[in-house]
């Protein structure tokens, strides 16, 4: 017993420790409405980050209160910078966050239960009314992807794109 309590108390500290920086993944502040990171090396099963110089294609999207988008279906080749203007034309916040469906409807379930949450990540757009942002992308797998709004009711709504990528 002697040896379980200070074992037990150095590992309850290190998660403590730990904590605010896995909490900065996801803080509780209104969603950002900054421009986002242009180029990260961070690589993502969808993809990583692109740098604008090398846009060999701009998708221009534009998002509307009737939680749709503006294309529903955008067609991109693997390997090639993509630059997604994203407009938001109605009145409320939305999002143009890319991923698989998987991971976009677990981020979607996350963000039913902290609705504030702040992102910042290269593969995401939070787009205030009447804005436009940018997100430069390489697509690295040929495949199909999604773009969704994730905010609380806006994915279950519907507010989706699908992106193919062609090899």
């Amino acid at each position: 017993m002697g040896f379980v309590i200070p074992f037990l108390l150095r590992w309850g500290i290190a998660l403590l420790l730990a904590a605010p920086a896995v909490a900065t993944a996801h803080l509780t502040s209104p969603h950002a409405s900054k421009p986002q990171v242009s180029h990260s090396p961070e690589q993502h099963p969808w993809g990583h980050a692109g740098e604008p110089r090398r846009t060999r294609q701009v998708v221009r999207v534009r998002m509307a209160d009737t939680l749709r988008f503006t294309p529903d279906r955008i067609k991109v080749r693997r390997g090639q910078t993509v630059t997604f203007e994203v407009h938001n034309a109605g009145r409320a916040m939305h999002e143009f966050v890319i991923g698989t469906d998987a991971a976009l409807s677990e981020h979607a379930a996350m963000m039913r239960k902290h609705p504030d949450m702040e992102h910042d990540a290269p593969y995401m757009a939070h787009v205030p009314p009447g804005r436009t942002q940018r997100i430069h992308w390489v697509f690295t797998e040929a495949g199909t992807y999604l773009a969704g709004c994730l905010l609380p009711g806006h994915w279950e709504g519907g507010m989706k794109a699908t992106i193919v990528v062609t090899p």
